[in-house]
């Protein structure tokens, strides 16, 4: 697994994330891992397994049609 060094964070960020870690129940090394992990996003052979799986999930459901929902909630 990779390491990453991030240098010369201002103190002020540091407390912060100090902070959000402390609130989330986790160490300052795994909030900031939780937080670069969800920037980077999927990538696009996750995003398509993830597509799949839903596929099947739903498939043979019939869903419904949910143009009027829309169409009212843009009108409000």
């Amino acid at each position: 697994m990779a390491r990453i060094l991030i240098r010369d964070l201002d103190d002020e960020t540091v407390k912060r994330l100090k902070e959000r870690a402390r609130r989330h129940g986790r160490s300052l090394q795994g909030e900031a891992k939780l937080i670069l992990t969800h920037a980077a996003g999927l990538g696009f052979k996750e995003a398509r397994k993830l597509a799949r799986q839903w596929q099947k999930k739903l498939a043979g459901r019939a869903l419904p049609d949910t143009t009027d929902l829309i169409r009212q909630d843009r009108q409000r």
